[in-house]
């Protein structure tokens, strides 16, 4: 049985009551391994994606920020979704997959007309949602709908890999009510809702020979000598021209045809494309694969001046630019946020647990210090607040807190949302939140199935200020870990859990993995409170 496997079974068998009691009650979130953030249509509200080892689910988030912009959480709604159904593939999970337009989950919010749009996922024939499917078009948490596109049978028997032709982009006309989808070796789709009869889709592969989408039936097959992998879309706001980032530079689709856009970028491999602030910024990702490395650059237009794109400068504390950083890096983007003059560059390392937003302006990006073996730190992430535990932020989205603020949010993997209402100056962290009694009456471990070197919080709130000790035992109570001893907690009116502390990792005193199983997790103070959790670990075999 794989790791996938294992993990479904037992994370099951904890969901379902077998270990502990129901995990939906009262929750905050649907599971704090969000994916995806993105605009809910109203001021302060957020749509937010999880998916934990089980299944998969849709929260919307109402938030609201006072004069001084102290965030506060309102209200809170979920569902979930199909349990053979998901918008997050397992290679952004697992984060085993090092091309650029996979390792994101792309989300656009339409309106009214198609609500939140997301890609959708089934699983193949290894129990692993790596099989392109379609998308979710969710209204609200009553109107959940699946699109499910068709896929030749000649192409489905015969490609090898599937996430070739997986919905890797999205972009709403609103004006002409249209959704256009970028769909790898299949082109693109547009979805047609301007219509009184209904809605029509039809398929177009982009001929660079002949400079044009050509219409694409679903029995066809494409021709690599002469049709180009289209990985992501977007319309101009301001000529509400298509914009198509290929497998050969960025096209473009006017009312004048369809033409090649950007020298610079011209045999480039451009797997997206994001536009938004004020001055407009067309920003852009090329990255393929070089013999055994991954290539990548970042690219922009900025204000509408530049006739080409040019690379992103990367500028050190002083000022100076430096040569090659996105590369070195090995970053890919998650995702692209605006607000202002600024843009929000989410990006994640390729084989690697780092991840962050760099902040672009009109200059460039700047360092923001140099550690202590002078080397300039570009990325905001743990170490400048943005989460409280070092999870991986893995989603950004700008949207409205109120009339006049606009909101920053960004999903982690494990660690639930963080919002800003200063730009990111300072940030809020809204977890799961099931009710917790007072004085240690109630303990719960976030998530509840981890392997060793993953992180289980331990949830818990104390009536007045105390000194804590949480410690690990055994099915059959033999003590292998001490977490924190007598360390001082402050009550709380939600919980008093340091995330920076109470977690355990599932490893013993001395480092080693545990053994798979079921382990307690008792929490005392120094006022005679007694508290139990529980958790299980999936055991060192099965890293």
């Amino acid at each position: 049985m794989n790791l996938g496997m294992m993990k479904s079974l037992m994370a099951g068998l904890l969901v379902s009551g077998a270990i502990c009691g129901s995990a939906f009650a009262a929750e905050t979130l649907f599971s704090n391994y969000v994916y995806a953030v993105a605009p809910a249509g109203s001021n302060g509200a957020l749509w937010a994606f999880s998916r934990d080892n089980s299944y998969s689910g849709i929260t919307m988030l109402n938030f609201k920020v006072s004069d001084k912009g102290i965030i506060a959480l309102e209200t809170t709604a979920m569902e979930k979704v199909s349990d053979t159904l998901t918008a997050v593939q397992n290679g952004f999970i697992l984060n085993d997959d090092d091309l650029a337009e996979r390792r994101r989950l792309p989300a656009v919010y339409t309106g009214e007309d198609l609500g939140l749009v997301l890609p959708m996922f089934a699983m193949d024939k290894n129990d692993r949602f790596l099989k392109p499917e379609g998308y979710f078009s969710i209204l609200d948490l009553k109107r959940m709908n699946e699109k499910h596109l068709k896929i030749s049978s000649t192409i489905e028997d015969e490609e090898k890999d599937p996430m070739r032709y997986t919905a890797s982009g999205f972009a709403y006309d609103s004006t002409a009510k249209r959704l256009w989808i970028a769909r790898g070796m299949l082109g693109v789709m547009v979805h047609d809702i301007s219509s009184n009869k209904g809605s029509k889709d039809t398929s177009f592969i982009l001929n660079f020979k002949k400079s044009n989408l050509e219409e694409f039936k679903n029995d066809a097959v494409p021709d690599s000598s002469s049709h180009l992998d289209v990985f992501d879309v977007h319309i101009h706001p301001e000529t509400r021209d298509l914009w198509l980032a290929t497998s050969q530079g960025i096209w473009i689709k006017s009312t004048n045809g369809l033409k090649k856009f950007s020298g610079k970028l011209d045999t480039s491999r451009v797997t997206g494309l994001w536009m938004g602030g004020k001055p407009l910024q067309v920003i852009a990702e090329t990255n393929h694969k070089d013999k055994k490395n991954v290539v990548g650059g970042l690219w922009r237009l900025y204000d509408g001046k530049d006739k080409d794109f040019s690379e992103v400068n990367f500028l050190d504390t002083a000022g100076k630019v430096q040569k090659g950083i996105y590369d070195k890096a090995d970053y890919t983007v998650s995702g692209i946020a605006f607000i202002g003059k600024t843009a929000y560059v989410l990006v994640r390392t390729i084989g690697g647990s780092i991840s962050g937003y760099l902040k672009l302006d009109s200059l460039g990006i700047k360092a923001w210090e140099k550690d202590e073996d002078e080397n300039n730190q570009w990325l905001y992430g743990y170490e400048t607040g943005v989460t409280d535990r070092r999870a991986a932020i893995v989603s950004i989205s700008a949207f409205p807190l109120s009339k006049s603020r606009m909101g920053l949010a960004v999903a982690t993997e494990g660690n639930g949302i963080s919002v800003s209402a200063d730009s990111g100056a300072t940030w809020s962290v809204f977890l799961n939140r099931a009710k917790l009694d007072n004085n240690l009456g109630s303990i719960r471990m976030v998530p509840s199935v981890i392997t060793p070197g993953d992180e289980s919080l331990v949830s818990y709130k104390v009536g007045r200020e105390s000194k804590i000790t949480i410690e690990v035992f055994s099915y059959d109570m033999h003590k292998v870990r001490t977490i924190v001893k007598d360390a001082v907690r402050n009550a709380d009116a939600s919980r008093s859990t340091n995330p920076k502390e109470d977690f355990w990792d599932g490893r013993d005193d001395h480092g080693k993995d545990c053994t798979m199983g079921v382990y307690y997790i008792r929490v005392k103070d120094n006022h005679g409170h007694i508290g139990w959790g529980k958790t299980m670990t999936l055991g060192g075999s099965f890293r």
